[in-house]
């Protein structure tokens, strides 16, 4: 998969034992606007998460985004646009290097829905689906780019917008 950009806090030091974690993301677009989880306190984070071990990438979007957001992917139409790579010390346990390889697809749903069912965090985060702009998915998350998650999905948004990655029509 090609590499969109490389986040390196270089915060770590190369004898610190490593985390390293796979993920995939979800562009889902509709009417021009993107499919997004919204936070209570207004923030915007693209749809997915962590591959498990026994999954690839379709199997984990799938899943990811049906228990996100109850929107049922098309495995058969899920298109990779690219990665970003992030490193730095782990951010929720000090003496640990993190690094995360964010695989983002653009996708197509079905015309049906489900409940979504969210992590414990995801809830009392207030997340919902939304569908935003993407403009104003990069507004709404200004306040908020010092979380890495949010860092990285606001500026693989700014690409978007910028022409730097293309979507398939």
């Amino acid at each position: 998969m090609k590499m969109l950009l490389v986040f390196d806090e270089k915060n770590y030091t190369e004898d610190m034992p490593v985390f390293e974690k796979y993920a995939a993301r979800a562009i889902i677009m509709k009417s021009g606007k993107i499919a997004v989880q919204q936070g209570a306190v207004g923030d915007c984070k693209i749809l997915g998460g962590g591959i498990e071990a026994q999954e690839d990438h379709a199997e984990a979007l799938y899943r990811e985004v049906l228990e996100e957001s109850g929107l049922f992917i098309k495995k058969e139409h899920i298109y990779p646009l690219g990665e970003i790579l992030e490193m730095r010390e782990d951010i929720f346990q000090k003496g640990i290097k993190y690094i995360c390889h964010t695989m983002f697809f653009q996708c197509e749903v079905e015309d049906k829905t489900t409940e979504p069912h969210m992590t414990q965090s995801e809830i009392e985060k207030g997340y919902q689906l939304e569908w935003v702009d993407l403009q104003e998915m990069v507004y709404a998350n200004q306040a908020f780019l010092h979380q890495p998650w949010i860092k990285r999905d606001t500026t693989f948004v700014e690409m978007l917008i910028n022409g730097e990655i293309e979507l398939k029509k």
